[in-house]
């Protein structure tokens, strides 16, 4: 069946027992699909039924189905038309993992960050409101997108709007009790019947004809319903905010979820969906394991199991030595949203699970709470993602920062994360950190002055941030010494004519392509910057006197970077020399692997060497 499907309009003339078959089909696809490309392979399992139920009763495009965070859209592409271009799922070149509006049409909204589909949904069925023209808008949910505030601050202001709007809240970490579930499918139903509401209607008229008692009698029976409601509806915060709760339903019950769509499309006002759903239903091991198969690598189908990786990344170095220094200091505390595995803080929590807390997908929440702790005299890690850390830009600013409080960010997955694209890709934060007052923000080469970067910031009476990249950090050597000072780069390599000052990651790739130079006959100084802020404003002067030429290399956007902040050194010192800055251009950077990328932006050793040598010798 599934090689039949190209448009959504084809999985409208089967029978709810041909689209039992096809969600199967569907998901043997996807299993064998991701266990070759990796992905998000577990929450894509759980809402089969649920996308194939949407696309049956709604007419997308002209309706808008709009995914939050976006990494459950991989049924809804394949219903819409790009089966086949899973071969390439989140290579560079290929389809990518997370909604594009220049993919198809049928892409409403880019999503990549949790909690936004209800502000945008809101937003679109407004401005079809002002355009006088008649479609639905339906927003699909997570519990844990639910976590964040946006989302609350969205559902509030759509319950009091009363626009027309379907909110789906798919919930994948309960399970579902037929007595339960049944009794609400029949509230559900009974509420949305159209002759139900004809005879609250017409109740309600008549009561009110009756002066002066048929008010107050209408009034009371309101009261009585609201508190029937309250023991048997389980959906009352969203009815006080304004919606109509309908569930929970069955998310893998095709016959249901059909039933209920079709009433929520025609009812009025704000509606809201409660849909119940297993995540990684139909393959055991994600089933199992949902949070190791969110975002999977390439894996065995029959035996579940990953290529095992045999090194550390920057995550484990970082969550094993905040964990080694929380024994001898009970004052440290690991603060993270809803990312334990991913930042490294699974060894802390496992350890100290009183001194670490996950405040789930509440950025904002996150920053300003571990500045509550650190004004009590406490020294809190936030780990983030970098592309993360951008939604609590005003928390580091105004309730971190302005206090000179000590709070460590610590920033993981910064510069390139490779296959998830624009929306995840971290080549921001040293340019919004840059400008921040008290902030000192650093950024190791390897493993070994990832460490002491870790053990300073323990010491730090303010605010500061380390920047890392995911994957591997090298080799940990305890017996090798690093020299390491507050605001003092690392002069690696004397030279003569030409500076190179590089900064965390990009140090090594720098030193790949001083190999190349030197057989052009360029012999550049190599500076390890170390720090963004401070910068070694000694080092980076005295090395720039001596030099023609100066390149600064990064793996941040060059507007604000690092490079900019050495150009503006020098300019205040009135020293000019030919400056060029290596790093990514002003646009988004697409999805792909990270040395395809590298390459692209000429941010490789080979590109590097090659420009240098361009600039130097021509």
């Amino acid at each position: 069946m599934l090689e039949r499907i190209n448009t959504p309009n084809d999985i409208k003339k089967y029978s709810v027992a041909e689209l039992e078959a096809l969600s199967k089909e569907i998901r043997s696809f996807l299993i064998e699909q991701i266990s070759k490309t990796g992905g998000h392979l577990a929450s894509n399992l759980g809402v089969v039924e649920l996308t194939i139920a949407l696309h049956y009763v709604f007419d997308s495009p002209t309706d808008k189905i709009i995914w939050d965070v976006g990494h459950q859209s991989y049924v809804h592409k394949i219903l819409t038309g790009r089966r086949d271009l899973f071969d390439g799922l989140r290579k560079f070149g290929g389809l990518s993992g997370f909604p594009k509006r220049n993919e198809s049409v049928h892409d409403i909204f880019e999503t990549g960050h949790s909690s936004t589909s209800i502000s945008a949904a809101l937003g679109i069925a407004k401005a079809r409101d002002l355009n006088n023209e008649k479609y639905s808008v339906i927003s699909v949910i997570g519990d844990g997108a639910l976590t964040g505030g946006m989302a609350f601050e969205a559902l509030n202001d759509a319950g009091r709007s009363k626009t027309n709007l379907i909110v789906i809240l798919n919930h994948n970490e309960m399970s579902i009790s037929k007595n339960v579930g049944s009794l609400s499918l029949y509230l559900s139903k009974l509420r949305t019947d159209p002759n139900y509401f004809k005879l609250k209607r017409d109740l309600e008229n008549i009561l009110n004809l009756i002066p002066p008692i048929g008010k107050s009698i209408h009034k009371s029976i309101e009261k009585i319903k609201d508190s029937i409601k309250q023991l048997f509806v389980p959906g009352m915060f969203f009815e006080e905010m304004g919606f109509t709760y309908l569930g929970p339903i069955d998310g893998h019950d095709l016959d249901s979820l059909i039933d209920v769509l079709k009433r929520a499309k025609k009812m009025e006002g704000p509606i809201f969906i409660h849909v119940i759903t297993k995540k990684g239903k139909g393959y055991v091991f994600a089933e199992e394991n949902p949070d190791k198969f969110h975002s999977a690598a390439p894996f065995n189908i029959n035996t579940g199991e990953f290529k095992k990786k045999n090194y550390d990344t920057y995550s484990d170095v970082f969550g094993k030595t905040l964990t080694d220094l929380a024994t001898k200091n009970d004052k440290i505390v690991a603060i993270t949203a809803a990312m334990p595995e991913g930042t490294g803080l699974n060894y802390f929590a496992e350890k100290f699970p009183n001194r670490f807390y996950d405040v789930g997908i509440a950025e904002q929440h996150a920053a300003t709470f571990a500045a509550g702790m650190a004004i009590n005299g406490y020294k809190p890690y936030f780990a983030v993602y970098s592309t993360f850390l951008q939604r609590a830009f005003d928390q580091v600013i105004h309730d971190i920062c302005i206090q000179n409080l000590p709070v460590v960010l610590a920033i993981d997955r910064a510069g390139l994360v490779g296959e998830d694209g624009e929306t995840h890709q971290g080549v921001f934060d040293v340019s919004f950190l840059r400008m921040i007052p008290n902030m000192t923000i650093m950024a190791p080469k390897d493993a070994n002055e990832f460490v002491e970067m870790i053990k300073l910031s323990s010491m730090m009476q303010g605010p500061c941030a380390i920047r890392y990249p995911k994957g591997n950090a090298g080799d940990y050597d305890s017996k090798r010494k690093v020299s390491f000072k507050l605001g003092k780069a690392e002069v690696i390599r004397e030279g003569s004519n030409v500076a190179i000052f590089a900064l965390g990651r990009m140090v090594n790739i720098a030193i790949d392509a001083i190999d190349k130079l030197q057989k052009n006959s360029v012999n550049p100084y190599l500076v390890n910057l170390r720090f963004v802020k401070p910068l070694d404003i000694e080092t980076i002067l005295g090395i720039s006197k001596k030099v023609d030429y100066i390149f600064t290399v990064e793996d941040n956007v060059i507007v604000g970077g690092v490079g900019s902040a050495i150009l503006e050194l020098l300019s205040d010192n009135k020293i000019y020399k030919k400056f060029y800055r290596f790093g990514f251009p002003d646009k988004f950077i697409e999805h792909g692997d990270v040395d395809s990328l590298f390459k692209k932006y000429r941010l490789d050793s080979d590109s590097l060497a090659e420009k240098i040598i361009e600039l130097v010798i021509s």
